[in-house]
């Protein structure tokens, strides 16, 4: 789940690290890329400008290979996202694996072989060994923050406590050789190669394993190694490794790279933009343009060219529990879908450059399933009239009065701006609107927790890999709303034929055939008017005049440190 800011990368309550962004227009649009008419070369250093700092720099605690590319650079995966710009950039490739996985028949067994002649920043092999042993010790509370999918997947996984107490480990992986993984689930997951390339599966030796303390030195299985890591990740030092091979995906062409965090959004693009010094050959994984930032950018032909575009595979909405009257009546629900103005939406989003209209719940990228539709067709500013006359129907011929929950960050897509643009627009139709913000801790308590889930409030969500499955699941399994803890299914549906497509669609190891049907749920849905998708946003980056080789994926839409070279 992805809560995200207009400017800059946020992490949620729970702790999910995050890359923003996605769709690519990187060099394809701005021509940066080989500005200089020469092939990128190997040498020199390159900066990160950074608000967020890197924390937490484990395997283990990394929920994505996230936080810009950076650690992607250190850690390796079985399988890694395809390193190339727009939709190529949403497949999965192998990485330490010869191959992105062989499934048994029902897609409950997963087999990986190794490359050939891997090796650590130490000279010593990698094995498979190792790779079990990294997903193992993601399990222990110490090293909480991972992605729980191999908790839910793995047979036998649900209550293991990791090898720190548990020294018999998981049966559910097994080793039958050094270069042999193989992973038993307990029920059918065709996205698998999808969750292999997640940081659980870097391989981590037993015997330099020292808990906690391994972030300040993990061993690299990456074109680079850690150096230094000051501030528990708020400066990170990255020297090569001599010892990296069989890797077709990361270019690694500087010499060294060097992650500055901590710094004022502000000053990052006033530093990319001025690029003197060191700076010319700086970029920046989380900071966005904001609106005025980028009007005086966009003035500028320079500088314009050094902006790489992403639209990140995430949706911003507005969330209805039809658990709270009047919002169980399906007429209202669609009154309130028909009453929105996204024109309005977007322009408080930061215009139509950082923000574009959204009807569906899955993204517009064709990897997510997406399938155009406009379950209440409203035009970009609204339908009042049809509206109110739902409204009417409703029993509400009056009007109504509603309150919308939303946080009083304003760097939240979430924020006052959004909430009061929503509100002008529902007035329209007879809906009075009471605004109820709260602070960012309290706000994310209340919406994600049944019992004190408001009717209507402003909600987002980013998958955690280009697919559908991440996206609509989560959302609308009635299997996985969580009574006493985070609950992301603010609709809280339980719909049998939406669980059972659900599980159909996971035995698909086609992931093309999946994309169809996550589509086509995805509509089937869109029908009930349980969430008004509002927009998709839209991510604009400065990079360094010295910067060359600008790839961004349909993946995480962040430039990708791996590709990049400094003249």
């Amino acid at each position: 789940m992805r809560q995200l800011s207009p400017r800059a990368a946020s992490t949620a309550a729970i702790a999910l690290v995050l890359a923003l962004g996605a769709a690519a227009c990187g060099p394809k649009d701005s021509g940066a890329a080989s500005s200089d008419g020469g092939a990128p070369q190997k040498g020199g250093t390159l900066t990160v400008l950074n608000a967020k700092a890197q924390t937490n720099f484990d395997p283990a605690r990394l929920y994505t290979s996230g936080g810009g590319n950076v650690p992607s650079l250190v850690f390796r995966t079985l399988t890694t996202r395809n390193r190339e710009d727009g939709a190529a950039g949403s497949k999965v490739v192998p990485d330490l694996a010869t191959d992105t996985g062989r499934p048994s028949k029902d897609a409950t067994v997963w087999t990986y072989t190794l490359k050939s002649g891997l090796k650590y920043e130490d000279g010593t092999a990698i094995t498979s060994a190792d790779i079990k042993y990294g997903i193992e010790r993601s399990f222990a509370s110490e090293l909480s923050g991972g992605a729980p999918y191999l908790r839910d997947w793995l047979i036998g996984a649900a209550n293991y406590q990791g090898p720190y107490k548990d020294k018999k480990g998981l049966a559910s992986i097994e080793t039958p050789d050094a270069k042999t993984i193989v992973f038993h689930l307990n029920k059918p997951e065709g996205e698998f190669p999808f969750l292999a390339t997640q940081t659980q599966t870097t391989p981590v030796p037993q015997a330099k394993d020292k808990g906690a303390k391994y972030e300040l030195h993990p061993l690299s299985s990456g074109p680079y190694k850690v150096v230094k890591n000051e501030g528990d990740g708020e400066r990170l030092t990255l020297e090569r490794n001599k010892y990296w091979s069989g890797d077709d995906e990361r270019k690694a062409y500087p010499d060294k790279i060097d992650v500055r965090s901590g710094l004022d959004s502000a000053v990052i693009n006033q530093r990319l933009s001025a690029s003197a010094g060191t700076d010319a050959a700086a970029v920046t994984t989380d900071t966005n343009l904001g609106p005025a930032e980028l009007a005086k950018v966009t003035g500028d032909k320079k500088l314009a060219a050094r902006v790489g575009t992403g639209h990140f595979g995430y949706t911003n909405y507005l969330a209805i529990n039809p658990k709270v009257k009047p919002f169980d009546n399906p007429k209202v629900r669609q009154a309130i879908s028909y009453a929105v103005d996204r024109t309005s939406v977007v322009n408080a989003a930061g215009g139509s450059s950082l923000a574009e209209a959204a009807t569906t719940v899955l993204p517009t990228q064709k990897s997510f399933g997406y399938t155009a539709y406009d379950a209440f067709p409203a035009g970009e500013s609204g339908n009042a009239a049809k509206a109110k006359e739902l409204l009417k129907e409703a029993g509400y011929p009056k009007g109504l009065t509603v309150t919308l929950t939303h946080s009083n960050d304003k760097d939240f897509a979430t924020s006052p701006e959004i909430a009061t643009s929503l509100q002008e627009a529902l007035k329209k139709a007879g809906i009075t609107v009471k605004l109820q913000g709260l602070e960012t801790n309290a706000y994310n308590d209340t919406i994600y927790n049944v019992k004190s889930e408001p009717g209507l409030f402003l909600g987002g969500w980013g998958a955690d890999w280009p697919s559908g499955g991440p996206f609509l699941a989560p959302l609308f399994d009635g299997r996985q709303i969580v009574k006493n803890g985070y609950n992301f299914n603010a609709a809280q549906l339980n719909d049998a034929s939406v669980n059972s497509e659900i599980d159909a669609i996971n035995k698909l190891t086609d992931l093309d055939a999946a994309a169809k049907r996550w589509g086509a749920l995805d509509k089937k849905i869109g029908a009930q008017a349980l969430t008004v998708p509002l927009f998709h946003p839209v991510y604009k980056r400065l990079y360094g005049s010295a910067i060359k080789n600008v790839v961004i994926s349909d993946w995480t839409g962040v430039l990708d440190i791996s590709q990049v070279a400094v003249k």
